[in-house]
């Protein structure tokens, strides 16, 4: 860890509410893969993928290549990090050869041929105390059989059946388990003009005369979102309106997984991008999109991934990763690590401006602060009336210096966006972030004046450029 990020960690949470352990809401998928980096960054919650294909392959009551051991579970707690299990996949023995859903699904949940059942309740039990919290498959609604992010052969029906016999199986075997809807992956029912998935299996299990009396057989949603920090927001705010429509506004959402994988790492080189990423975009992308999750209300929030691994290879065209296969760190590591410094214990997150410059406000303890950034490939200057005598201002890399108002108002130099992708008329994924931490009990938040004001003169940074 660059000294100058441990000692700016240091300094804000120690001047800040003073925390017991990692926030649980901010998490990273697989963090047990490279624990000491999980500590260092400071998440509170890690993804663990259980494949029913690879546990059981051969028969039920297998337990093996498991993609965890004992011992990553125990150092996750240790670290005080929650883990939220992942169940998934279809053994072909236990896979009906004409509709392709788990055999004896429509049995009922205890049934010992309804083999879904037996193996949630198998997992379930297994791992009762040390995993809690169970995700229920992914992105169902990648519809393409075709497509390797496919994973779902039944109807939206099945779906509804496959966590109706979930919920009740994990329920039973562990009464504290906390079921979550498969993560949707959102943008294959968007960009083909479909009625979406989400939408279509709320429907589904709020006509079950008897979902009412079981949560509707789960207690939180999930999505994905990624490459553009603003539509987070969006999609985010979108599934908590859809579950307000069907009465279930309590139920809280969870960003499973967010990034902007880089194509452009000379260490992974990709040929056809779906997206052109540079290292520093990847960068600039993650702390917004943290963010902006939790102004849209998002309950928890995660990364995908907490690093590269050897089968990441075949998978996935782009790494993922914050940390290397080598174990290097990309620069998305130094500037989540900062941004996680200054979201911990967060509270009130409100995205309060969002054209030419972005401005998302919270509070920590007794401070206000102000994340900035320029949605355009230009220098930007943010103007808005301070609130104190004084301020600490922090760039997404950590370095940081006090600033006094001009007249009455703050002025932050905004780096410009590297702007490779373009999202209607903004960049899709901005410029670096700049943090101002105040220490103000002032409740209301001054509007920007303007956006891409020109400042007064300013000392320059050693690595500013240019406004």
């Amino acid at each position: 860890m660059p000294v100058r990020i441990a000692l700016l960690i240091v300094t804000l949470l120690a001047a800040a509410v003073q925390p017991t352990g990692p926030d649980v809401r901010f998490g990273a998928v697989e963090a047990y893969d490279a624990p000491d980096a999980a500590s260092e960054l400071g998440v509170g919650w890690g993804r663990a993928r259980i494949n029913w294909a690879w546990v059981q392959p051969d028969r039920p009551g297998q337990w093996v290549d498991v993609e965890f051991t004992d011992e990553d579970l125990a150092g996750e707690r240790a670290a005080g990090r929650e883990v939220v299990g992942l169940l998934i996949g279809i053994p072909d023995w236990a896979r009906d050869p004409t509709t392709l859903i788990p055999k004896g699904l429509y049995l009922p949940f205890d049934d010992p041929d309804n083999t879904w059942g037996v193996f949630v309740r198998d997992a379930v039990s297994r791992y009762a105390g040390q995993i809690d919290h169970w995700i229920i498959w992914n992105e169902p609604d990648v519809w393409d059989k075709n497509h390797p992010a496919h994973t779902w052969d039944g109807s939206v029906a099945d779906f509804a059946q496959l966590m109706r016999v979930a919920y009740l199986a994990a329920r039973d075997a562990n009464p504290d388990a906390v079921v979550h809807l498969a993560a949707m992956a959102h943008w294959w029912d968007v960009l083909y003009g479909r009625e979406l998935y989400f939408r279509r299996l709320l429907s589904l299990l709020t006509a079950d005369p008897e979902a009412a009396a079981h949560n509707y057989y789960f207690d939180s949603a999930c999505v994905h979102a990624y490459f553009n920090p603003a539509q987070v927001y969006e999609v985010v705010d979108l599934y908590r309106a859809m579950l307000a429509d069907f009465g279930m506004g309590e139920k809280p959402v969870w960003l499973i997984e967010t990034n902007a994988p880089p194509s452009q790492d000379p260490a992974w080189p990709v040929e056809a991008p779906s997206k052109v990423v540079s290292l520093d975009e990847q960068a600039a992308y993650i702390p917004p999109a943290l963010a902006l999750a939790m102004a849209a209300g998002a309950a928890r929030v995660s990364i995908y991934k907490m690093t590269d691994i050897e089968t990441d290879l075949t998978a996935n065209p782009e790494p993922f990763g914050l940390v290397r296969l080598d174990g290097s760190r990309r620069p998305a590591f130094d500037t989540t690590q900062v941004a996680l410094a200054l979201m911990q214990g967060g509270e009130g997150f409100r995205w309060v401006d969002r054209h030419t410059v972005g401005r998302v406000v919270w509070r920590q303890g007794a401070r206000r602060i102000t994340m900035v950034w320029s949605r355009l490939p230009a220098w930007l200057t943010a103007q808005f009336a301070a609130q104190s005598e004084s301020a600490t201002l922090v760039d997404a890399f950590g370095r940081e210096r006090t600033i006094a108002p001009v007249d009455g108002d703050y002025y932050v130099s905004l780096p410009a966006a590297a702007c490779q992708e373009t999202v209607g008329d903004y960049c899709m994924v901005g410029g670096f972030p700049m943090y101002l931490i105040e220490e103000t009990d002032a409740a209301e938040v001054t509007p920007l004046v303007g956006d891409g004001v020109r400042p007064p003169p300013l000392p320059r940074w050693p690595w500013q450029k240019g406004d």
